[in-house]
């Protein structure tokens, strides 16, 4: 008689292992931390510092590793000039140089992005009405993972696709978008860094 296959981890047993490793990781814990304190509305700290965090964890690579930058995400409805999201990117870009991580901050006010996505890469982006809602529309499911550290210290984790890929080390195509050049481009770089991961192969 065979053995049965091992049942996957509860989805509450992921966030709580994802709230530990990101809370002993320094250079995530001090991002969370940079953007709390700049008190944008709706904002979280979004895909690579989060997944990428959490494969340097899994394969022992050290903090920071892999990191091109780290994605800060917000939604100000109230404000949709560029004017204003560039008073923002500034005021974010100067906090988190001034704290010297190794890394530069991107931010980008979600509330905005359908003004000027189509111009960039030829496909219509409806609006969103919050900022979880962009990660639907990330090229990987694997990618689509936002965390803020509230005032108590905890984790909000938004996560519409689950974390069992980013714990399984794997990366996978999510079509909403026409995002695979993008999506293929992604995948060379993570192989490079992290030869454990398994890539699905946009179909």
């Amino acid at each position: 008689m065979s053995n049965p296959e091992p049942l996957p981890a509860p989805a509450s047993n992921l966030r709580q292992r994802l709230n530990e490793l990101l809370h002993s990781d320094p250079l995530t814990r001090s991002g969370l931390e940079l953007a709390r304190s700049l008190d944008l509305p709706d904002c979280y700290i979004a895909s690579g510092a989060i997944y990428q965090s959490i494969w340097n964890a899994l394969t022992g690579k050290p903090s920071g590793y892999g990191l091109k930058d780290i994605d800060l995400i917000y939604f100000d409805g109230s404000d949709l000039s560029w004017e204003g999201e560039d008073r923002v990117i500034k005021r974010a870009g100067s906090v988190f140089e001034a704290a010297a991580l190794g890394v530069p901050v991107e931010t980008r006010n979600q509330a905005r992005v359908h003004l000027w996505y189509e111009q960039r890469f030829g496909s219509p982006y409806s609006p969103l009405s919050c900022a979880a809602e962009s990660l639907k529309r990330y090229a990987s499911t694997t990618h689509a993972v936002a965390v803020r550290l509230e005032a108590d210290n905890s984790l909000t984790i938004e996560a519409p696709f689950g974390l069992e890929d980013i714990f399984n080390l794997t990366l996978r195509p999510n079509p909403m978008l026409d995002n695979k050049g993008t999506y293929d481009e992604k995948a060379a770089r993570c192989v490079d860094l992290w030869p454990q991961v398994t890539v699905v192969p946009w179909t």
